[in-house]
């Protein structure tokens, strides 16, 4: 039984706000400026390149964690569990009311990298040259999850690592529909670099 709390401390690691944490430290509240989620693209707007990448590490080990400790306690749909977790506590912060928080991309990565290294390496260079085209990080994020679940879906894999990406990569989608309706309608946000 003990094993698994595994699963509920994978979910309290994805719920760690780095972003709001960072932010407290330069006295700015990115819950209420910006896009108001605690991921590392708000970050980057509010406090700077800088920080915004010390709040992308933060995520993606949060996933590297989560499922490192959920596979080798329980095994690869163990891992499975404690990734998809780790992604729901950071997107649904248990610590700000349950209210949408955050994205998910980079602790999903982070979860896609321990699992799949070569994989993750080839979402992220998607995510790179999407991002330096178009300037949209949603854009990139989406190609960048999307071509991770392809390659995963037609790979040698674990059937746990497959379902993973499908459910990690539904909750992701789900939580860019915003992003979805302003890239259509030409309104959404670039990056400034």
């Amino acid at each position: 039984m003990l094993r698994y709390g595994a699963l509920l401390l994978a979910y309290f690691l994805g719920a760690i706000p780095f972003a709001y944490l960072v932010g407290r430290i330069r006295h700015v509240d990115v819950r209420s400026q910006g896009s108001g989620n605690i991921g590392s693209t708000n970050a980057s707007r509010l406090l700077g390149a800088k920080y915004g990448v010390v709040v992308f590490v933060g995520d993606v080990l949060k996933g590297v964690l989560a499922t490192a400790l959920c596979l080798n306690l329980l095994g690869p749909w163990g891992g499975l569990g404690g990734g998809i977790l780790a992604i729901i506590g950071h997107s649904w912060n248990p610590f700000f009311k349950f209210k949408p928080t955050g994205k998910g991309v980079a602790t999903g990565f982070g979860v896609i990298i321990f699992l799949v290294p070569g994989i993750s390496l080839v979402a992220i260079i998607v995510f790179v040259i999407v991002a330096l085209i178009t300037r949209y990080v949603s854009l990139a994020s989406i190609l960048g999850v999307a071509t991770a679940v392809l390659m995963t879906l037609f790979s040698s894999v674990p059937l746990a690592y497959k379902v993973f990406v499908l459910l990690a990569a539904t909750l992701i989608f789900v939580r860019h529909r915003a992003n979805f309706q302003r890239l259509l309608k030409g309104t959404e946000p670039k990056l400034t670099y």
